[in-house]
């Protein structure tokens, strides 16, 4: 099997290249928007680059009632926080390229985490940028609903796991939303 630094090497170059060609977006669907509850918050994110863009998820989850709430970032080694957001507040520059709430947001517990991914498979494990922000997020929240955002291209047929590596509930793509039943 390949190793983790490599396929996510591979992965980047491959959902580039496709970004610059996708005219599909990641719309939200049906099933995950019967999930959501009012109330509920809903951890979306800013993409960067060639990451699936979860615009219309985020606009579905405050549509159906849903807090918003954004990663806040301060470096690789710090646990990612998720800040207060609502749609169309000004941003602040983050390490990394991240466009993130400011500083003195307030700090939310998220009931659905959605996040980015360079790669997943059909067992819903992920494959993330390399600094475990999120699988220390979905262990500070266990309780949290755990769904990738991707473009379908990005699945492969095993993503290398770790123990510390938490899978995911559902992943949801430009063609539609993979999840276990029971998540």
């Amino acid at each position: 099997m390949i190793d983790k630094l490599a396929l996510r090497a591979q992965l980047r170059a491959e959902r580039d290249a496709f970004a610059i060609e996708a005219s599909e977006a990641i719309l939200a669907p049906e099933a995950f928007v019967d999930r959501l509850a009012a109330g509920a918050t809903v951890a979306t994110y800013v993409a960067i680059g060639s990451e699936a863009d979860p615009t219309q998820l985020a606009a579905a989850a405050a549509e159906k009632g849903c807090a918003l709430a954004l990663p806040f970032v301060v470096d690789r080694a710090a646990p990612i926080r998720f800040l207060a957001w609502r749609m169309g507040e000004p941003l602040a520059d983050g390490p990394f390229g991240l466009r993130q709430p400011r500083a003195d947001s307030p700090e939310v517990a998220p009931d659905v985490i959605l996040t980015p991914l360079v790669g997943f498979d059909a067992r819903l494990n992920r494959l993330g940028q390399g600094a475990a922000h999120y699988d220390r997020a979905f262990a500070r929240y266990p309780d949290a609903w755990r769904v990738g955002v991707a473009w379908a291209m990005q699945e492969v047929p095993a993503v290398p796991s770790d123990i510390w590596d938490v899978p995911l509930q559902a992943v949801i793509t430009e063609k539609g939303m993979t999840w276990h039943a029971g998540a």
